[in-house]
């Protein structure tokens, strides 16, 4: 049951120096997080999808028109891509899909706190709630996206292998890699509107440094870029184990991924100790 908040009393003494507590603290709450997480985030989908005339079907829009767009400059010879393990539409529109996944989760913390601003300064709640409930909405949207997968998959005979069964695990670490950056930013989404703007920005220009419309290039300083974005592992290699069943980089994605859970770990406390401090200060 929701509280009114309790006075807020801050002392030199940090939650840092007793490991113990705030763990266990920590684990508590994201325990007692999952009915409210699981209230927001069905609250959230059908305000999403109430409001909008095409409804669900905007989940399917942007990677079949990217897809249409960069098919047919491709077919303009607008620019010339290397060969792709599948036909190219089917490549931009699953990677597209992928590329989605990751913009969404990373926004998603962001853009949490900013909406549930009036609920953190008047209601005692476990913080994580929030941000679980945009986790589950990012995994729902990529649930509807997979309808438009299978489909693809079968429209252009792509072939599967054996390993698709685990390329959920991919899937997964790309999600928590977004989730890593959007927790991050999140206290300072609440305190400033430039975060939010600047990140529209900042994806836009990172898509295309992300093998989305293009294979990993292996040379030049443009190859270099791409192969030092977090992103490449892990994308590649959710679309590698979908199709081909073979990992070209398993090296950098077990190293972004082993990166991603320790981060996200050291994330969650820095958010737990920042969120009073940020909400105290947007509501003074």
């Amino acid at each position: 049951m929701l509280s009114s908040p309790p006075e807020i009393i801050h002392t030199p003494d940090s939650l840092l120096r007793r490991p113990r507590f705030l763990f266990s603290s920590m684990w508590r709450d994201l325990l007692a997080s999952r009915e409210l997480a699981w209230r927001l985030m069905v609250r959230d989908i059908s305000a999403q999808y109430r409001q909008a005339i095409l409804g669900i079907a905007w989940v399917f829009i942007p990677p079949i028109a990217m897809a249409m767009s960069f098919t047919l400059a491709k077919e303009a010879n607008v620019f010339t891509v290397g060969n792709t393990d599948i036909p190219y539409p089917a490549y931009v529109m699953f990677s597209t899909a992928l590329w989605q996944t990751f913009v969404d989760s990373l926004m998603g913390p962001v853009q949490a706190v900013i909406l549930a601003k009036p609920m953190l300064a008047r209601v005692n709640f476990p913080r994580e709630a929030i941000i679980l409930a945009k986790l589950g909405e990012v995994v729902f949207n990529f649930g509807i996206k997979l309808i438009l997968i299978i489909g693809l998959f079968l429209f252009f005979r792509v072939p599967v292998s054996w390993s698709i069964i685990i390329a959920p695990v991919a899937l997964i670490h790309l999600i928590l890699l977004g989730t890593l950056i959007g927790i991050l930013l999140a206290p300072l989404g609440l305190l400033y509107q430039d975060v939010s703007r600047g990140l529209n920005m900042i994806t836009g220009l990172w898509l295309f440094l992300t093998p989305v419309i293009y294979p990993v290039p292996k040379e030049g300083l443009f190859g270099i870029l791409v192969a030092w974005n977090p992103v490449t592992p892990l994308l590649v290699a959710t679309r590698e184990l979908a199709t081909t069943g073979t990992l070209t980089n398993p090296e950098g994605f077990w190293l972004v991924s082993g990166f991603t859970l320790v981060g996200l770990l050291l994330t969650w406390i820095s958010f737990r100790i920042a969120m009073p401090y940020v909400v105290e200060r947007v509501t003074s």
